[in-house]
Parts: C-alpha cells; sequence; structure tokens
C-alpha cells in the first residue's frame, strides 16, 4: 500500500507558498512510513510549489470553482485527473483552502479517485467525503489554519519549523542588474564583489483591489530615489506596460512632490542608472533571487509578498482591508503594513476597489513608505543576491521593546520579528 500523500492547493503562487509549511509537515510525516508528498496545483500556483521543500512532483489541475477566473467545467479534465490521481494510489489527500474555500468539490474527486483518507477544513456539512473535518480556530494567519490542518490529519509540523521557504539554490541574478558601482546614498555602501544593495518595488497584484494606483507605486519609487536608494521594479508578463509606468520618471498630479535628480537615464527616467525594471525578465525562481538579494521589497498584498518572506527578506505590505491583514499580512519576517485597516472596503472581499480612489491605499504618503523602509532594510553586506542560495529563511531583526509611535501590532508571525501597522 503506497504511502504516498497528496496536498492539494488550487489558487495561485502566493496561497502555495502559504501553505508551504504545513506541506513541510506532510513530507516529514510521509518520509517516516517511506512515503512522498506531491501537490496538485492550479496553473497559477505551480511554479510556487515547485519551489517548496519536501515536495516530490507537483501536478496541474485548473479548478472551475477556483481562482481570479476559473475556467469552464471540463468534463474530459475532471476525469483525466480523476484518472491519473488512480493510477497513484495515494493513501490520503489534505486539501489546504482560504478561509473562505470549500475543500468538498475536490474532496469528491478525491473519493472518486479511490484515495481512501481525505482531510479538509470545511464549516459546511461534509457527509461521507471528508474523513477529517476540520473547524478552522478564530484569529489564525494562514500559515496557522494550514498547519492547524496538517496537525489535526496527524503530521505537526517539527516545533519552530513554521517559516515560509523555497528550495535552493536560486540563479544568479546580478546580470540583471547593471547598477553603477559608485558609492551608494542612504542604502548604503556597496556589497562584495560589485553587489550593491537596492529595494524592490512590486506594483502589480493577481486581484486588482490590493494594488497600489499606478501613479502611487511611480511616486513611491521617485521618493525611494530621492532618499538615495536603487530601486529594481518588478512585474510579471502581463505587467510591463505598468512597471515601464512605475519605473519612468517623477509624477504630477496628486503624488506629485519635491522630487529632483531626475531625467532621462541609461535605465529609467530617474536617472543615474538608479532604477532598474525586470518586469516580464523572469520566472518565480529568478524573481525569488532578486527578492533575496533585496534590503527590502514594497508590494501590495500579492504572491511576492509572501515569496520574498519565504527568502527571508522584510516586507513593506500596501494592505487593502478587502481581506484582514492579520491572516494575510508576510509571514515570519520583519513587516510594516501601510493603509487603512478601516477603511469602507474591509473584509468586503472585492476584487475590483469599490470605493472611488482606492482611498485605503492612496491615503500612504509615499515618504511613509521610504520610512518604513528604512526602519526595516536589512544591512547591505547581508542584501545581496547570493545571500540566500539555499531555501534557508534569511536573517530577521528583533522585535523593538517599543512600537513606533504610529504603528500597532499587526501581522501574526512567528517571534521574534517585526510587525507594524501604519494607517
Amino acid at each position: 500500500m503506497s504511502a504516498d500523500v497528496l496536498a492539494v492547493r488550487l489558487d495561485s503562487d502566493g496561497d502555495v507558498l502559504l501553505s508551504g509549511p504545513a506541506i513541510r509537515a506532510l513530507a516529514a510525516g510521509a518520509a517516516r512510513t517511506g512515503g512522498h508528498v506531491d501537490v496538485l496545483a492550479s496553473s497559477a500556483g505551480r511554479a510556487a510549489a515547485r519551489l517548496l521543500p519536501g515536495v516530490r512532483d507537483v501536478l496541474t489541475f485548473d479548478a472551475p470553482w477556483s481562482g481570479y477566473a476559473p475556467p469552464p467545467l471540463d468534463r474530459a479534465e475532471v476525469l483525466r485527473l480523476v484518472e491519473t490521481l488512480a493510477a497513484r494510489r495515494y493513501a490520503a489527500a489534505v486539501v489546504f483552502t482560504s478561509f473562505h474555500q470549500s475543500p468538498l468539490p475536490m474532496a469528491l474527486l478525491a473519493r472518486l479517485a479511490g484515495i481512501g483518507h481525505v482531510a479538509g477544513t470545511s464549516d459546511d456539512y461534509p457527509g461521507s467525503l471528508l474523513d477529517v473535518r476540520h473547524r478552522r480556530p478564530d484569529g489564525l494567519h494562514e500559515v496557522e489554519a494550514a498547519l492547524d490542518l496538517a496537525r489535526a490529519v496527524g503530521f505537526p509540523a517539527d516545533p519552530g519549523d513554521d517559516r515560509l521557504r523555497v528550495r535552493g539554490p536560486l540563479p544568479d541574478v546580478r546580470h540583471l542588474l547593471p547598477f553603477p558601482t559608485e558609492p551608494a546614498g542612504a542604502d548604503g555602501a556597496d556589497g562584495a564583489d560589485g553587489d550593491v544593495p537596492y529595494v524592490v518595488v512590486h506594483p502589480g497584484a493577481s486581484v486588482p483591489a490590493r494594488a497600489p494606483a499606478p501613479d502611487h507605486a511611480r511616486a513611491i519609487v521617485a521618493a525611494l530615489v530621492e532618499r538615495g536608494h536603487r530601486v529594481v521594479v518588478t512585474g510579471g508578463p502581463g505587467e510591463t506596460a505598468l512597471a515601464a509606468h512605475v519605473a519612468d520618471g517623477p509624477v504630477a498630479g496628486p503624488f506629485a512632490g519635491p522630487v529632483t535628480g531626475h531625467g532621462a537615464g541609461p535605465v529609467a527616467g530617474h536617472g543615474a542608472a538608479r532604477v532598474v525594471d525586470l518586469s516580464g525578465r523572469t520566472d518565480l525562481p529568478g524573481l525569488a533571487a532578486v527578492l533575496a538579494g533585496a534590503r527590502c521589497v514594497v508590494v501590495g498584498n500579492t504572491g511576492p509578498a509572501h515569496l520574498a518572506a519565504a527568502v527571508g527578506t522584510p516586507v513593506v505590505s500596501l494592505f487593502a482591508p478587502v481581506v484582514p491583514a492579520d491572516r494575510w499580512a508576510p509571514w515570519g519576517v520583519p513587516t510594516a503594513v501601510l493603509g487603512d485597516q478601516s477603511a469602507a472596503c474591509r473584509g468586503s472581499r472585492a476584487r475590483e476597489c469599490p470605493l472611488p480612489g482606492h482611498p485605503c491605499l492612496t491615503g500612504i504618503d509615499p515618504q511613509d513608505v521610504v520610512d518604513a523602509v528604512e526602519r526595516l532594510a536589512r544591512p547591505p553586506a547581508l542584501a545581496t543576491s547570493r545571500s540566500h542560495p539555499s531555501h534557508q529563511p534569511g536573517p530577521t531583526q528583533p522585535r523593538p521593546t517599543q512600537p513606533h509611535p504610529t504603528d500597532a501590532p499587526s501581522a501574526r508571525g512567528p517571534a521574534p520579528e517585526t510587525a507594524e501597522v501604519v494607517a
């Protein structure tokens, strides 16, 4: 009888990464009886699944009940999945979901495939579809909720093994960062062997309501450059126009500020090669390497926030409260959560911002973003693209004994870490 376990996570890269500690716990438990863990992921999550330590194989299925733009039901695809799972003879399946999702459609397919032990978190009556019907305790971060499910199935994590991680080695991406080697400004001295410190700004998001406005992100980049930081703007293949706009210089309108020293430059409009646009130029492992080399990452509530946490890089999270920050903020790294967490869109799970002007994020002063970056940023010597050659988490900062006067504790995570909210 196979001792292999199927871990299911059918949404996006960030969700898969947040399930990583629980999937490692499944892998460790399966290994004790000679088994392995495979992951069933969507097309949007498979790249992240392939980065998870402890995973033997990744299967892909785009479920009609999950994702930002779910496909129509394809009977042939569903039957092929059932046949594939049946042929692999898994001993158990654990269906990981977010707090608003149901595991029952996948549990039905697992039963049709002959998987004898199926577990998931469900408030709905599961009938005979679940052998372990887990109830999520209140107040848990998504990482903690996934670990609690794994524990309920009989696969507790090792003490302290609850950080996000990725497989290594990550690719060398220094050739993508053509920064000059003159002494830096506020971002410190150059790193060893020609490495230079930089901050990443990732302006896009898989859900539009969770992304800053393009001009707002552009103003944040301008403010970082004005303070002396080198900036790398990242984005996927579909975000190149957005990233080019964000990287291209000073802004007009409501986000304009007294930014100087700009003009045409060899990399971006900010001049002096202090901004590099890498949108569309990296796959997910390459993006992980870019984030691992950063001193800090500025990003909305989207996958790269969790990828940054997985490589140990501090995060300034521009967090729209359409979902709760205490469940979705970056986990286990120094973090500042910025944005109006009491805005009228709070808890709405809106995909498009329901309020004119996206006030929960546009109210963030770019200078506050820069201040947060400088409070959290790692020393330059620790923030090089080769500081994280494996999946081990990077260095962290201790929790301050007194919070910043305008901050309050927010995102849960393993101590000792920094977690702040700035409204």
